[in-house]
């Protein structure tokens, strides 16, 4: 079956009154989780994945992928009408978004941004559909020694993109490597790390681990002072002229490349792409001067790139099994805590929950431009709620959805240190992506890395001997000493590193 008719019985299934509800309901939480500062799609799919045990494991995954590709949109909201990135792929978006908020332009920068999403992440999905099998059918040549040299080309990119300190990105990574050993070892059957806790026998939950550092550390962080009552702005027209959709039409284009493109790596996250596609309009839009001062450029081009940046990381999770970033390496929890291993196998395991997930992303993000752009004052009203009274609900769910997972108490003290650990992080800004990823992806490499030596015999060399292997890392390689490099540059000359942008 080729990909076209494979996605037309995807879009059967994805069309399905249960299915369109679960995409509506994602989208809806996903924009709200979006337009929260500090809280994000992230910490909500972590939070909401014990609620989805239960269900169907299709409606559960198109949820969660709405929350995802939603919270992308919600995080717009906030940096346009208030100045506010309510995620941080936003933040750039608050240059010419608030600009054109104090010129009376809400309306236009919103919709445009909604346009701009809607085209980027469809194009994003296109790419998705005609990469998906070619991709698949590589990964499925892709032995052990060549997964995990690809694995650490991710780890590298992220390492290298964290700010100022790269030890401490170093530090991050392997603090997360290190909660993924606890455990039975795998190949020698013996307890580690478990304090003779039959609990942690099968390791540590990732769900209480995720939801302590996103969400109880976010309350921890923000607990000492109450968030600002915003008043919703009055939006003096809703659409674009003809004139702001024939300049934001290049921008949206070029936002749409580089975001698909970008998402592919793993690692790499969605601020970069957005980043990027605004640097290029400083350099090429026939407009470039008014950038900054509110021009349509600098809000289509990162939305467009910020949305396909989303979708397009898709495709390294379904293809390779690899999550392009922390919200996706949760994701991929989703999937495992529903037997199912994302990667090349998946579509020949698991066809139609695949197919039927990547139609859902069409029908998401079309459901994303109907829903936000009529609705722009009911999102504003949400941020006059109580700060206090978020932080009440935020909390309940951060317990009820720790205990849940195994109906033990021991996963709330587990959560209860690791939001401990999130709130010392920020104290002390060492980031918090690759704790997420390497927690997710350790016990992946290590398998390759135990099963590699395992081939060879205990020989390292296997991870130069084989072509595609060395490839990898010496990509790696010279991914981190650019990196690194990079930094030391930008320090020495008083530039903020990418990270920092």
């Amino acid at each position: 079956m080729d990909s076209f008719t494979a996605l037309l019985d995807g879009f059967a299934s994805a069309l399905t009154p249960q299915n369109l509800l679960f995409a509506l309901i994602g989208c809806l939480l996903g924009t709200i989780l979006g337009i929260l500062p500090g809280i994000g799609s992230t910490a909500g799919m972590a939070i909401l994945i014990p609620l989805t045990l239960t269900m169907d494991p299709a409606s559960a995954i198109i949820m969660l992928a709405a929350i995802f590709y939603g919270g992308a949109y919600g995080g717009t909201i906030t940096s346009v009408l208030l100045n506010i990135p309510g995620e941080g792929e936003s933040a750039i978006t608050c240059i010419d978004g608030y600009q054109m908020t104090l010129r009376g332009r809400a309306g236009a920068a919103l919709a445009t941004a909604g346009i701009g999403s809607f085209i980027g992440g469809t194009i994003a999905t296109l790419a998705l559909v005609v990469a998906a099998k070619p991709l698949s059918e590589l990964g499925l040549r892709i032995g052990p020694p060549e997964f995990f040299s690809l694995v650490l080309i991710g780890l590298a990119l992220l390492v290298g993109l964290v700010g100022r300190s790269v030890l401490k990105g170093v530090i991050s990574a392997c603090l997360g490597l290190l909660i993924a050993m606890v455990g039975i070892d795998p190949v020698m059957g013996l307890p580690r790390f478990t304090f003779d806790q039959p609990h942690f026998f099968d390791g540590i939950s990732y769900v209480p681990v995720l939801v302590g550092i996103f969400g109880l550390g976010e309350l921890l962080a923000t607990s000492g002072g109450a968030a600002p009552k915003p008043t919703a702005p009055t939006l003096r027209q809703l659409l674009p002229t003809r004139t702001d959709l024939r300049r934001a039409a290049p921008a949206i284009g070029r936002g749409a490349s580089i975001g698909t493109v970008i998402g592919l790596i793993p690692g790499v996250s969605s601020a970069i792409s957005s980043l990027l596609a605004y640097s290029t309009e400083k350099k090429i839009s026939r407009h470039r001067t008014e950038l900054g001062s509110g021009a349509i450029e600098g809000v289509a081009a990162p939305e467009t790139a910020n949305n396909s940046h989303s979708n397009a990381a898709f495709i390294p999770l379904f293809t390779l099994g690899i999550p392009a970033s922390p919200a996706i390496a949760v994701l991929m929890g989703a999937f495992l805590q529903n037997g199912l291993t994302p990667g090349p196998q998946l579509f020949t395991e698991a066809p139609d929950l695949v197919w039927t997930v990547i139609a859902s992303l069409f029908v998401g993000n079309l459901l994303l431009l109907v829903l936000n752009v009529p609705m722009v004052g009911l999102w504003t009203r949400i941020l006059a709620i109580p700060y206090s009274v978020l932080r009440a609900v935020i909390f309940a769910f951060i317990v009820i959805g720790s205990y849940a997972v195994n109906n033990s108490v021991i996963d709330i003290y587990v959560m209860v240190f690791f939001g401990i650990v999130g709130f010392v992080f920020r104290q002390v800004h060492l980031p918090l992506a690759p704790l997420v990823l390497t927690l997710i992806l350790g016990p992946f490499i290590e398998s390759a890395l135990r099963e590699s030596l395992q081939i060879s015999q205990g020989d390292f060399g296997i991870f130069v001997d084989r072509p595609l292997s060395l490839v990898f890392l010496l990509v790696a390689l010279a991914i981190l000493a650019a990196s690194v490099l990079s930094a030391g540059l930008k320090r020495k000359a008083g530039l903020p590193t990418d990270a920092e942008v």
